[in-house]
């Protein structure tokens, strides 16, 4: 419908495969209901081979489009400024880009950073105690988690140094009363905490809504990473990528196009 020409023989096969792995991930979060109407965003850090020596260059959403519209050939091209580096129709959003420059800022080994406003999540975020150890997939979380309180709709530039000081070397971070923030050294990798982080908080507000809860031994917690390897035979997000792609590919065809 939006009738976007293809980029695929106007980009470099590493762009390409990078473009189409970010469209997927936007319309994985569609299908699973964690997109916010066309607000909050996912964004992929491109190679040096393709960005150059020295530059960082970032693929993200373009501004109004929902997640479920987005294809490889839409994603726009941006500077750490959030400034477009190639010709596009559409808009980007610079302040909702402010939260993931300062984690790409912080942790050059991100490959990907995405950021969710989900019911669960926020309802988590706003909850004093945060993250209680009462699940599995909360064990997962909590080995890597760090949280960055709340400052207003994250816009300005100077809230930058706190939040990265927050977040530390941690792959999950809580914005408190915000929502859900996964880094990742793959797109696959941030994908697979966030749907780790969405259903933790999911668990969580279930089980609160019964009676005196269990908690998780904090010993299990201190060697959830161990098990994390052994659960996806030390490949991370991949080892569940290609599945998602599938199902991806079936439910919401035209990504890669």
């Amino acid at each position: 419908m939006l009738n976007i020409p293809s980029l695929q023989g106007s980009v470099s096969p590493d762009e390409w495969q990078l473009r189409c792995d970010l469209a997927a991930c936007y319309r994985l979060v569609a299908l699973y209901g964690w997109s916010d109407l066309v607000f909050t965003h996912i964004s992929a850090k491109l190679p040096e081979s393709v960005s150059g020596a020295g530059e960082h260059h970032f693929l993200i959403n373009p501004y109004g489009l929902m997640f479920d519209e987005i294809t490889a050939s839409s994603l726009i091209k941006v500077d750490m400024q959030c400034n477009k580096l190639h010709e596009s129709p559409f808009p980007v959003n610079p302040a909702g880009f402010v939260i993931h420059s300062a984690v790409h800022e912080a942790r050059p080994e991100a490959g990907c950073v995405l950021h969710t406003h989900t019911r669960a999540g926020v309802a988590v975020s706003a909850q004093k105690g945060g993250v209680l150890p009462i699940s599995q997939q909360s064990t997962f979380v909590l080995g890597s988690l760090a949280y960055h309180e709340y400052e207003g709709v994250a816009f300005r530039d100077e809230e930058k140094p706190r939040l990265q000081a927050d977040l530390g070397e941690a792959n999950f971070l809580m914005l408190r009363n915000h929502g859900l923030l996964t880094v990742g050294k793959t797109i696959a990798d941030a994908f697979l905490s966030m749907y780790t982080f969405e259903n933790t908080c999911r668990i969580q507000i279930d089980a609160q809504a019964g009676g005196e809860l269990t908690q998780v031994n904090p010993q299990i917690v201190s060697g959830v990473a161990q098990a994390m390897r052994v659960q996806t035979g030390g490949l991370g997000g991949a080892f569940a990528w290609p599945a998602l792609l599938r199902k991806v590919q079936r439910d919401l065809p035209g990504y890669d196009s």
